[in-house]
């Protein structure tokens, strides 16, 4: 592994992170907050090492543009991954 996919891995975390949190809580998808973080660092971490094997070219120098295209991945798959989780523990009953 490179110094900048373990950048880009951080930056994925972290959003990820932050993004399950954030989803959950303008939703009614929570677990808790430090569940939330945990679940939304590994969906962060899932999403990045996906995209990341899409291919080289989409993981180049760090960029300002490459940082907030990494943090939105992070935070996008951070929030599905919340979600999903939220929905296994808690299924809605119709």
């Amino acid at each position: 592994m490179s110094a900048t996919t373990i950048i880009y891995l951080i930056i994925q975390i972290a959003a990820g992170a932050i993004g399950g949190n954030i989803f959950a809580k303008i939703t009614q998808f929570t677990l808790g907050s430090l569940v939330n973080s945990i679940v939304g660092a590994v969906g962060g971490a899932l999403g990045g090492l996906i995209f990341q094997s899409l291919g080289p070219e989409l993981t180049g120098a760090i960029t300002i543009g490459s940082v907030l295209l990494q943090a939105a991945i992070g935070a996008v798959s951070g929030a599905i991954v919340t979600v999903f989780a939220s929905l296994f523990m808690h299924p809605i009953d119709y």
